[in-house]
Parts: C-alpha cells; structure tokens; sequence
C-alpha cells in the first residue's frame, strides 16, 4: 500500500517540560480543529491558533534496513551481506505552522459574595 501521511508541526519559540526530563517520548499536549477547520493547540494552561500549509518540498520519513541478516554478528565473514536499504514509511506534505504566542487559559471562576 501507499505510505502514511504525516504532518509537521512548526512552533516559534521553547517547549520546556515542567520536569526538566525532556520531550521525547512524551505526550506535549493536545491538538484539535475549530468546526472552521483551524488548528488549536493546547499545552498546559495555553492555547495556540495555527494554520495547515502546503510544503514547497514534500519529505519522507525512511526506515533503514540494515543488510546484515538480523542477529548474526558473526557472519561477517561469509561476505553473504545485502545492501543497506530504505524503505518509505511516511510522506509529509503538509505542516502546522503556530506563529502567534501562546495565550493562557483563563477560566471563570465565580467569586464568593
């Protein structure tokens, strides 16, 4: 089948972690659409607005295959290797571009008479 297509996320600016561990791995926040069809990024307590745009360039996110056969180091000398390989996960056409700076989330909360 034809590979996935995958989206690129541009943010302006730092994303730091709260506890200085890195971003990796990790869940950075939550992204959702306005019925309009604008992006809305939530991370923390801010919100950002965002536009999808359509790369000059698409990429390709590739997948190296090693051409040794898998766990048999020792067979480097019977010279039997394939060549590396690379296979195409993933296209990226498009990207989510957040160019405003984050607004904090501020909600009401109603105060006691």
């Amino acid at each position: 089948g034809s590979p996935a297509e995958w989206m690129l996320m541009e943010l302006q600016g730092e994303v730091v972690s709260r506890q200085n561990i890195g971003l990796a791995g990790g869940q950075m926040g939550d992204l959702h659409y306005t019925k309009e069809g604008i992006p809305v990024l939530l991370i923390g307590h801010h919100i950002l607005y965002g536009k999808v745009v359509k790369l000059e360039k698409p990429f390709a996110v590739l997948v190296k295959h090693s051409g040794l056969p898998e766990g048999t180091e020792d067979d480097m000398e019977t010279g039997e290797e394939k060549p590396t390989s690379y296979q195409v996960s993933a296209l990226i056409k498009r990207k989510i571009i957040f160019k405003t700076r984050p607004k904090p989330i501020i909600t009401n909360v109603p105060k006691k008479v």
